[in-house]
């Protein structure tokens, strides 16, 4: 008979049925505290050899139910190399077909990126000369919200932040952190070296551990969804982004860079702060310009798709992106990475992954070395 687990780190999965292996019924918890979901990560036993079925009872109730559409799951049997499998959408249920060729194999959302994961990057990132590490606060988990610095402060140094994983269902976002730090942190890599001259880095590459681990899709232990606490962050609800804030107010901000995943739309995109009150002409045409580059240097990143502009004035400035730009004047922006596949440079068996992801993440190098001396000031704020 198979055999359904999600009892493990990031894991998000129940059970209704799994008596028939054509027929498991199953279902997406909630995020802690909060009505939003989508993501899953379960393992089934027992299946080798054998197709099954498995239906998803309340996909079409999801936060995001555009995301199932011409959507494929993930699956893994070393929890290292992820492939698709057959899935369809009915506007209902999603279904998940395939047969297994191991014993155990591994569905989820997303190539996960676990919480273990981030700990080996922290600590393989420590042995580098080039970084120091800082716990800038603590969850209501207890786990650390960990910052590396990269390079070192200096006059005339661009003090850039990159951070990720304020929505702990998009794993994206730390595949791509650890493909930017590793670059950064390859003393054989000459653009590294030739940015580092000019910038140090601030990299958060998960500031969302507690909603990792749960296996939520957008919000902290609490219940809250991170990126809209940035206007009024607390202790007591939102200890994440008020200990990054704190720091950024320390340590200062000329660009912040937010890495997420977008459930809905195929392709690699940058959501800036054009809306922010009084935005200056320079930093509309960075952030312009900032977007062709990107696509010149990586084509797995495009600019014909992604969200509308928002009307002058009218951003959201409980986001980071909108935030930071609004109260510290600084150069905001937003990536997102589809869940899907990137329309433009479809691969028919991975989709868009974590390998892709990091590489994306390694050309973020290029572009602030393209860019970094022609950053505008920090917009002049009331």
């Amino acid at each position: 008979m198979p055999r359904i687990d999600a009892a493990f780190d990031s894991g998000n999965i129940e059970v209704v049925t799994a008596t028939d292996p054509n027929d498991i019924q199953l279902r997406i918890a909630k995020d802690t505290g909060s009505d939003f979901y989508q993501w899953f990560h379960f393992r089934l036993a027992g299946a080798a050899g054998r197709g099954v079925t498995m239906r998803i009872l309340n996909a079409g109730g999801s936060s995001y139910p555009k995301g199932w559409e011409n959507y494929r799951a993930c699956a893994s049997y070393d929890r290292d190399t992820w492939f698709r499998v057959p899935t369809s959408y009915d506007g209902t249920e999603l279904t998940i077909r395939h047969v297994p060729e191991s014993d155990y194999v591994w569905y989820a959302y997303f190539a996960p990126y676990s919480m273990e994961r981030h700990e080996d990057l922290i600590a393989a990132a420590q042995q580098s000369e080039r970084c120091a590490v800082e716990v800038l606060g603590e969850t209501h988990d207890k786990q650390t919200i960990d910052m590396l610095t990269i390079g070192a402060a200096a006059e005339g140094r661009k003090p850039l932040w990159v951070f990720g994983r304020q929505h702990p269902g998009e794993p994206m976002a730390e595949w791509y952190m650890e493909g930017f730090i590793e670059r950064l942190l390859d003393p054989a890599d000459g653009t590294s070296r030739a940015l580092l001259d000019k910038a140090v880095i601030y990299a958060v590459p998960n500031m969302n551990p507690d909603g990792t681990r749960r296996g939520n899709l957008r919000t902290n232990a609490l219940g809250v969804n991170l990126n809209r606490e940035w206007a009024a962050p607390s202790p007591e609800k939102s200890p994440e982004v008020l200990a990054v804030l704190q720091a950024m107010d320390r340590l200062g901000v000329d660009l912040s860079f937010d890495v997420h995943g977008d459930e809905a739309i195929p392709y690699n995109f940058i959501a800036g702060s054009y809306g922010v009150p009084g935005i200056s002409d320079a930093h509309v045409a960075m952030l312009d310009r900032f977007q062709q580059t990107y696509a010149a240097m990586n084509p797995d990143f495009q600019t014909a798709h992604g969200y509308p502009k928002p009307a002058p004035g009218k951003g959201n400035l409980t986001t980071s992106t909108g935030h930071i730009a609004n109260r510290l004047g600084a150069l905001s922006m937003t990536l997102e990475m589809p869940f899907k596949d990137a329309d433009n440079q479809p691969d028919p068996v991975h989709g868009w992954d974590g390998e892709r992801s990091k590489i994306l993440g390694r050309s973020l190098v290029d572009v602030l070395l393209a860019v970094v001396d022609d950053l505008p000031p920090r917009m002049k704020r009331n």
